[in-house]
């Protein structure tokens, strides 16, 4: 499984993981790639919960990605914590996961 970056999600990563939290986010999203919850009207797109050290998952952080089964890709679109967005609108996902699918 190859995991591709959107430009945004690598700008925010520093902000939210440590390399060895966002590791652990990676094997677990290898191990159950359709472990998140999939956002109504996005086309496929998921968000999983994820507590990097020090606090729970409802504290967390949400990564939101995309798998690709047929390429065998998971694509991180962005993250962020719950405390500083609640959801980011599905219309909007279902733009980039047809721009992912059509690649």
């Amino acid at each position: 499984m190859l995991f591709i970056e959107t430009s945004t999600f690598t700008k925010l990563l520093p902000n939210y993981l440590t390399d060895e939290e966002y590791r652990g986010l990676q094997t677990y999203l290898l191990q159950k790639p359709d472990v998140g919850d999939l956002i109504k009207g996005s086309g496929g797109v998921r968000k999983v919960r994820w507590a990097p050290a020090g606090s729970g998952k409802s504290g967390g952080i949400r990564a939101i990605y995309y798998w690709k089964k047929s390429d065998h890709e998971i694509w991180m679109l962005t993250l962020y914590s719950k405390s500083e967005r609640a959801s980011i609108p599905g219309h909007m996902l279902k733009q980039i996961a047809e721009a992912i699918k059509n690649g």
